[in-house]
């Protein structure tokens, strides 16, 4: 028996239907990918029929059996054509109906909000207190009866899907534009994980609201999270009250002694906002169905779901772990299940490996590439889009994927250089948005806040030119038009930081490179489509795990079809190698014949 499917389009029905001679018509769920088990599916159903049934040929030997798959024609996504990506005159999504009336708009231009967000510059100087604080909220939830192991034991199939949100609480037009793409995609999955940074700017329990309760009121299911950097500028307090049964505030500490690095910290440390607790109760009632309800034992934690096992670990303000939680993790590690990571800091990003120390000695890292740990993947928020790098390790590949793009300020990707690290190669590497879309996106943004509009601003072709020239690659988007580069073109692209290729000669620069592309990256929140945020899907079986990017850029189009941006099928028995596309189908069901 073997299956086939296209990975592109391909019409509703292929092959023969249910009345085929010597054939039957069974269904998938939905979302689950072509080579699920035998196991995970449902039982064939008969068919009413007219007519008498016409005489059947004795039914044929199994090796001449096939099965052939029913897909679903996808929507462009940004790989195929400009309105895939979003750009053009096209209607704009419902999003904003879901907004609350009066939005706080972030700008991390303004220093109040860089002044709420100190934390993580103030423990950098003076010592970061991360550590110690976790280690109370762990003791305090163990002294609640959060298990000691921290292992969350769901009770789903060994077919099922969870969702994967990276970065989502500004709580402005870009986390509501992911909303309808991430309900639609999401439907039938049995919970969601969010990813880092669950609220911005500092986590304030009252921004919860409107943050997190109000925008995914409407998913059904469970979300867990694993806290960023800026969750924890109010000392992880509101991530405990929300996420891990109503944590109460820690007793305040022995004050340090005068003018030591303690002292100095506590001096400029800031610290938690009083919360409103009837605004959070109102907060509460938007996900207060019990379907929706879960409990984490902590700011780490893993979940046993299916076949697999998932660990979230906290990374805290500087992107380490402490000795506590690494002897945990290594832990927790052991074992034959395939396993997951969900990290507050990606272990591959920007064409750079980061594997994040643990206190003591080793790294993050170490643990996941132990081949008797038996990790298939490794997600990481806190960079605002997506890339991915798939990873040789000792002959079994590795999946490392960056996934913050859920709604807060995109990063941009056309900085990224030629990708030459862990034996991944610029063909492996992928990302979303698209270098050039996200040096037209940048060029629009800084045209108009320097109110230089015709000299920065760039179309899609001719960001998307100049990129592949920088990088000496091909253009990614298909059939882009031939772009005559100008001098002006060539410039914009080098004051916003377009990457070149490793080994080419440096050249003579502005120093408003440096400043725009490290002031305006986090000054990058827009108001407009197209937006560039995604959100993963994953769909799990006892052979293989299915992993999509699904984008989301604010127009009606990707609403109603989220569009799959990558996507990459994890084996977990039977080999080591994924089968990667960029196009997948989405399987609606599959048809058996001779």
């Amino acid at each position: 028996m073997f299956a086939t499917a296209s990975w592109w389009r391909v019409p509703r029905r292929v092959g023969g239907g249910s009345g085929h001679p010597g054939g039957r018509l069974r269904r998938l769920p939905r979302h689950l990918p072509c080579d699920a088990t035998s196991a995970c599916l449902p039982r064939a159903t008969s068919a009413r029929r007219r007519h008498p049934r016409p005489p059947q040929a004795p039914p044929p030997p199994a090796a001449a059996v096939r099965v052939v798959a029913t897909v679903q024609v996808m929507s462009d996504s940004s790989r195929d054509t400009a309105e895939g990506a979003g750009r053009g005159t096209a209607e704009h999504g419902s999003y904003r109906r879901l907004m609350p009336r009066d939005v706080e708009k972030i700008s991390w231009l303004d220093p109040r909000t860089l002044w709420s967000a100190r934390n993580g510059v103030v423990a950098s100087w003076f010592g970061d207190p991360t550590g110690r604080t976790r280690s109370r909220w762990v003791a305090q939830r163990a002294a609640a009866g959060a298990r000691e192991d921290k292992v969350i034991r769901r009770d789903d199939p060994d077919c099922f899907s969870f969702m994967v949100l990276g970065d989502p609480g500004e709580g402005g037009e870009a986390q509501y534009a992911v909303v309808p793409g991430f309900l639609k995609a999401g439907q039938g999955s049995a919970f969601a994980v969010i990813a880092s940074d669950v609220i911005y700017p500092a986590g304030r329990t009252d921004d919860y609201g409107t943050k997190f309760f109000r925008p995914y009121q409407d998913y059904p299911a469970p979300i867990y999270a694993v806290p960023g950097n800026h969750d924890w500028y109010e000392g992880l307090g509101g991530f405990m009250r929300v996420f891990c049964g109503d944590a109460p505030p820690l007793a305040p500490e022995p004050a340090p002694r005068p003018l030591s690095r303690a002292w100095w910290r506590a001096l400029l440390w800031h610290r938690p906002s009083p919360t409103d607790e009837q605004r959070l109760a109102e907060a509460r009632a938007l996900r207060s169905r019990p379907e929706q309800q879960a409990a984490q034992p902590g700011p780490y934690w893993a979940i046993d779901a299916g076949p697999v096992r998932i660990i979230g670990i906290d990374t805290g303000l500087l992107g380490t772990v402490d000795a506590e939680q690494g002897a945990w993790l290594r832990e927790v590690s052991k074992g034959p299940r395939p396993k997951i990571l969900v990290t507050g800091s990606p272990l591959y990003v920007n064409g750079e490996h980061h594997p994040c120390a643990i206190e003591g000695g080793g790294t993050v890292d170490d643990v996941v590439r132990d081949p008797a740990h038996h990790y298939v993947a490794a997600i990481g928020g806190d960079v605002h889009n997506y890339q991915r790098y798939p990873v040789d390790v000792e002959g079994r590949t590795i999946q490392y994927v960056v996934s913050g793009g859920g709604g807060a300020f995109t990063h941009a990707t056309h900085t990224i250089p030629g990708v030459s690290v862990g034996n991944v190669t610029e063909e492996d590497f992928r990302c979303y948005p698209l270098r050039g879309d996200s040096l037209a996106f940048y060029s629009v943004l800084h045209g108009r806040r320097l109110r230089l509009r015709r000299f920065f601003t760039l179309t899609g072709a001719e960001a998307t030119a100049v990129v592949a020239e920088r990088l000496g690659i091909p253009p990614t988007r298909s059939g882009t038009p031939p772009v005559r580069l100008t001098r002006r073109i060539r410039l914009v692209a080098s004051l916003l930081g377009t990457a070149r290729r490793p080994g080419d000669p440096s050249r003579p620069r502005l120093a408003v490179r440096t400043v725009c592309t490290g002031l305006f990256s986090s000054a990058s929140a827009t108001y407009r489509p197209p937006f560039f945020k995604s959100f993963l899907r994953l769909d799990v079986t006892p052979a293989a795990i299915s992993l999509r990017c699904f984008a989301a850029t604010g127009n009606r189009a990707q609403e109603l079809d989220p569009p799959v941006e990558d996507a990459v099928t994890i084996p977990l028995t039977g080999g080591s190698r994924a089968a990667e596309s960029g196009r997948p189908p989405a399987t609606d069901g599959f048809t058996v014949q001779a």
